[in-house]
């Protein structure tokens, strides 16, 4: 398979709005097989409810510095205090498998991802909560941070959302169902795209290459 054709899926919302939900319902899909989740390493504490190498590879400091310095990873940050970041020979990897990759991060880590040296396969998406209201009651409901965490996240929201156009879709998540399927077809849609141009490439080069032999 082409590897050309497979595509980067960067999906950030605010803390709570749903993209790892989400993310972890799509790769239950019956298409799973050609999507790999891009799992990316931090520095913070693991959570009662989570996987080493499935949720996160979590790595001391010292550790994540030093691939900082070696270019290991496509893009990092700070947040909320622990580092993230992303790494680069994963997803290439997982491409040249014949596998779209899908990476869960925020808006600061889609813009890196973005103005990476895979920027051209890049489609990215938004999710937006349905209000404020919402976006509160799903961080307080998941009772995984303490109340003045929650409280940050809350504030740092209305900075991720106000970065919302610079992605390649938006999508306002009233109903996980429906938000579900949209993304699918997102994927789905921009799967075929690529397929087609690389088809349209091809079949211009014979039509070149006839064009140059009725000529001699």
């Amino acid at each position: 398979m082409d590897k050309n054709l497979n595509n980067i899926f960067v999906i950030s919302s605010p803390s709570g709005g749903g993209k790892s939900s989400l993310i972890e319902a799509l790769l239950l899909d019956e298409r799973a097989e050609k999507i790999k989740l891009s799992v990316s390493f931090t520095t913070r504490e693991i959570r009662s409810s989570e996987k080493n190498q499935k949720d996160y590879i979590f790595i001391k400091e010292d550790e994540f510095t030093k691939k900082i310095n070696d270019g290991d990873f496509i893009e990092y940050a700070k947040v909320f205090g622990n580092l993230y970041g992303t790494p680069l020979k994963a997803a290439r990897e997982s491409r040249s498998q014949g596998k779209s990759v899908v990476f869960d991060v925020d808006w600061q880590g889609g813009k890196q991802i973005r103005s990476s040296s895979l920027s051209k396969f890049v489609i990215s998406i938004f999710i937006l909560p349905p209000s404020i209201k919402e976006l509160h009651e799903r961080l307080m409901n998941r009772a995984q941070d303490s109340s003045e965490t929650v409280k940050d996240r809350m504030k740092k929201s209305i900075d991720e959302i106000m970065h919302w156009k610079e992605y390649d879709y938006v999508i306002v998540n009233n109903d996980f169902e429906q938000t579900l399927n949209e993304v699918k077809s997102i994927i789905t849609s921009e799967k075929l795209r690529r397929v087609r141009n690389s088809q349209l490439e091809e079949f211009i080069e014979t039509l070149t290459n006839e064009f140059e032999e009725l000529k001699s």
